[in-house]
């Protein structure tokens, strides 16, 4: 299955990991970014280079008003979506519970989670057969975290991915009938960013030991596992997350 898909925060990591192999595969793909148009530009020309298709459209999707321009740009750009990827994350600062504001908490819950629905939403308004659309498949990023908790660094990121799973699991049974799987991706210790971002750049040079695998993951791996997730071979998977951990 191709057809038209959206990566939010797709300018960096994993998100333009899943960018770059989508247009690969022959996707039209629209990559979302919000503070980040230079990378999001690079990694459309570098799709378009390769033979595909790509726009790039600025929105915070933490911002209903913002989602709704992202699609309504993708519509008019590429044509409706087909598969989205719900990407765009912050893992917050560090700090235990006792320490954290409830802003940087509410913060975090709000892009991690609460744009997953928002964003969900213009998407099986597009794809549901019941609507008229064609079907369609929405892939959600969540992290080990979610299982792992996140304790004395950031449980506030880890509940939020663990949400992020049982809305994958609810909203994919309330669509199953309506050509629509919803699928989790966890990813474990991936060498992306993120981890500089938190203020602990050797962070995947010390957890790689505690893979069973040895190792750190790629975003490409994580882009692999995603691209094969939308496409029809993974047609009977829904409601459910699968780990991409290397074991952890």
């Amino acid at each position: 299955m191709t057809g038209v898909m959206v990566v939010t925060g797709g300018s960096r990591g994993i998100g333009a990991a899943c960018a770059r192999l989508a247009g690969q595969h022959g996707y039209k793909v629209c990559v979302n970014y919000n503070a980040s148009p230079d990378r999001a530009d690079e990694v459309v020309r570098e799709i378009i280079a390769g033979g595909g298709e790509a726009i790039a459209v600025q929105a915070d999707v933490a911002r209903e008003a913002e989602v709704q321009h992202l699609f309504a740009e993708t519509d008019r750009l590429l044509g409706p979506v087909t598969v989205l990827i719900n990407n765009a994350g912050i893992t917050g600062p560090v700090s235990r519970v006792d320490a954290i504001a409830a802003d940087d908490v509410a913060r975090v819950m709000q892009l991690n989670l609460v744009s997953a629905f928002v964003c969900a939403g213009e998407a099986v308004r597009r794809m549901s057969t019941a609507a008229g659309g064609n079907g369609g498949v929405i892939i959600n990023m969540t992290s080990a975290a979610a299982k792992l908790g996140g304790a004395n660094q950031y449980v506030h990121y880890a509940a939020s991915k663990a949400g992020l799973e049982a809305f994958t699991v609810g909203l994919g049974v309330e669509v199953a009938r309506e050509g629509i799987r919803v699928v989790g991706i966890r990813p474990g210790v991936i060498d992306t960013e993120i981890h500089a971002a938190m203020g602990m750049p050797d962070r995947v040079q010390e957890l790689a030991p505690t893979v069973p695998m040895g190792r750190a993951g790629s975003a490409e791996e994580i882009a692999r596992a995603a691209l094969w997730l939308a496409g029809d071979d993974a047609g009977y998977i829904t409601a459910t997350t699968i780990a991409v951990s290397g074991g952890r």
